[in-house]
């Protein structure tokens, strides 16, 4: 995080005490009192524009809206629409993906303005007063030493270039029951799953490496021969994708998912209702092929570095607030 970022954060006691999406008793209180504390900042600072990251946050934000005028940008990380039914059982699915875009819409036609991160996600709150598609940014860090690599590997006993990773949380938008069954018609390819979180596994074919910290994932990230995002629901912008194009590994993921990315081109892109037999299949060919893995993996880095670099997309992301605040009459 930059050092020049100040952060603002509720009282520790008023936070849901989890890090993992979805509903949560103790959430309500958590966004009251973030409602508060942004209005208050808001009055103390008086800024120009909110950027009100995710569907809670422009719930908060349209309600500070009210108390202090400024204007809010929504930035679509998600669409409940498709995430929401991921948090019930299947009976309640359809109900929910129906509540989940009314929400969508709701939010995008109260919001001044909606920054969605793919065409994806434009496509369905194209009820908006403004709309602009900005993707998210990652300036490339320097690979890991190579002994910091190995470490990682020989923790969890793998061997470099010799399996497949994700990186990332364990919520069940993410499809891992997917990758688990994939993993099942891979016996000769360990399919790890880099993570912080201390949830119990139920994915018996996955291997878990619970990392110490961002520099472990990293390091393991580096040492894996394909990296794969096995998510479905399209709408955001997984930012693993970005992780994964700065190590230059060849992605495997499901089509939809994000605009920078081109089956054969810099990824092997799957179609959204792809089985575990097609997942499988393009795992064990790219494992197959370091020569091919290498390429696609090498594409996805100049990806990063061409389509996603920061000062191109923080230009447009300041132009969007000036004509967000010109539209409303502030100076």
């Amino acid at each position: 995080m930059p050092e020049t970022l100040r952060v603002l954060r509720v009282a520790r006691v008023l936070s849901p005490g989890s890090d993992r999406a979805g509903p949560k008793p103790r959430k309500p209180l958590a966004d009251a009192a973030l409602l508060r504390l942004v209005v208050a900042a808001t009055r103390r600072e008086r800024f120009d524009v909110l950027l009100a990251h995710n569907a809670e946050a422009a719930l908060v934000a349209l309600a500070a809206r009210r108390a202090t005028q400024v204007p809010v940008v929504y930035v679509a990380h998600t669409l409940l629409e498709e995430e929401l039914p991921s948090y019930a059982p299947r009976a309640f699915a359809a109900w929910l993906r129906r509540a989940g875009r009314r929400l969508d819409v709701a939010l995008a036609r109260r919001a001044d303005a909606v920054l969605a991160l793919a065409a994806a996600g434009a496509a369905r709150l194209a009820d908006a007063r403004l709309l602009r598609v900005i993707p998210p940014g990652l300036e490339a860090a320097g690979a890991p030493a190579p002994d910091a690599i190995a470490r990682a590997c020989a923790r969890f006993g793998l061997t470099y270039g010799g399996f497949a990773l994700y990186a990332g949380n364990l919520d069940p938008y993410q499809d891992l029951d997917l990758l688990d069954a994939a993993a099942a018609r891979l016996p000769d390819l360990p399919v790890v799953v880099a993570t912080h979180s201390d949830a119990a596994s139920r994915w018996p074919h996955l291997r878990i490496a619970r990392v110490a910290d961002t520099e472990e994932s990293r390091a393991l990230l580096y040492g894996a021969a394909v990296a794969v995002a096995p998510r479905g629901c399209a709408g955001g912008f997984p930012i693993k994708l970005l992780n994964y194009m700065e190590a230059g590994r060849a992605i495997v993921a499901r089509a939809g998912q994000v605009d920078s990315l081109r089956d054969g081109e810099n990824a092997r892109l799957l179609p959204r209702d792809a089985t575990a037999a097609q997942l499988a299949a393009a795992l064990d060919a790219l494992l197959r092929d370091p020569a091919r893995a290498a390429e696609l993996g090498a594409a996805a880095h100049e990806t990063l570095r061409r389509e996603h670099a920061w000062p191109e997309l923080a230009a447009q992301t300041l132009a969007l607030a000036a004509e967000v605040t010109t539209a409303r009459g502030r100076a």
